[in-house]
C-alpha cells in the first residue's frame, strides 16, 4: 500500500465536480455521505471553486484539496451527467493524482446526478474505472435521478446495501494508521 499522506486525515470527503457551486450534485452527495456513515461529518470541495489551478500541476489549492482527499477514509466523487459521461471539471483535478497509487487506502464512491435513468450506468461505466485506475478502492456507482432523488429512497437503499461494506473496508487502513 501507498504511504498515506502526512496531512491531517479527514475521514470523510466530498469532492464535487458541478460548475455551479451549491448545486444539487453537492446537496445529493452531503445527504449520500450522512446515510452511508450515519451522519458524520464531510469536508466538502468544490472542484470549480480551485479555478485555474486545475490546469497546472500543484497550485496550492489545488495541493491542499488533493492531499485532503488523499488521506480521507471515505471519499464521495460526485458529479452531474454530461454528455453521458461525468464533468470536465472532476477529470482536470483527477489527473493530478498518481496512477495507481494516488488513491491508495481510499474508498471512494462514484456518484453522479442526470436527468434520465437512461443514463443509470454512468457511474459505473465512466467514473469507477479512473477511480479505481488510481488506486482507491471503488465501491460500485450510484446514478440518481436530479428531480427526484431527494424521495425516491435511492440514497437509503445505496446505504442500506453499502454502509456495512464500508465500515469493513476503512477498518484496516484505520488499525494500519494507529499502529504505525
Amino acid at each position: 500500500m501507498a504511504q498515506r499522506s502526512a496531512h491531517p486525515a479527514t475521514e470523510v470527503v466530498i469532492v464535487v465536480g458541478n460548475p455551479k457551486p451549491a448545486s444539487r450534485t453537492r446537496e445529493a452527495a452531503e445527504l449520500l455521505a450522512a446515510a452511508l456513515t450515519g451522519g458524520e461529518e464531510a469536508e466538502v470541495i468544490e472542484v470549480s471553486e480551485l479555478g485555474p489551478e486545475l490546469l497546472g500541476w500543484e497550485g496550492p489549492a489545488v495541493g491542499e484539496a488533493k492531499a485532503r482527499t488523499a488521506s480521507a477514509r471515505l471519499v464521495i466523487f460526485a458529479s452531474p451527467t454530461f454528455k453521458a459521461t461525468y464533468t470536465g471539471l472532476i477529470k482536470l483535478f483527477l489527473d493530478q493524482f498518481d496512477g495507481q497509487t494516488g488513491l491508495a487506502g481510499v474508498v471512494a464512491v462514484p456518484l453522479m446526478l442526470a436527468a434520465s435513468d437512461r443514463h443509470a450506468l454512468a457511474a459505473d461505466l465512466t467514473l469507477r474505472p479512473v477511480l479505481t485506475e488510481l488506486g482507491a478502492l471503488a465501491l460500485p456507482g450510484l446514478c440518481l435521478n436530479d428531480r427526484t432523488f431527494r424521495d425516491d429512497g435511492a440514497i437509503e437503499q445505496y446505504a442500506a446495501r453499502w454502509s456495512g461494506q464500508l465500515a469493513r473496508l476503512a477498518q484496516p487502513q484505520r488499525s494500519a494508521e494507529t499502529t504505525a
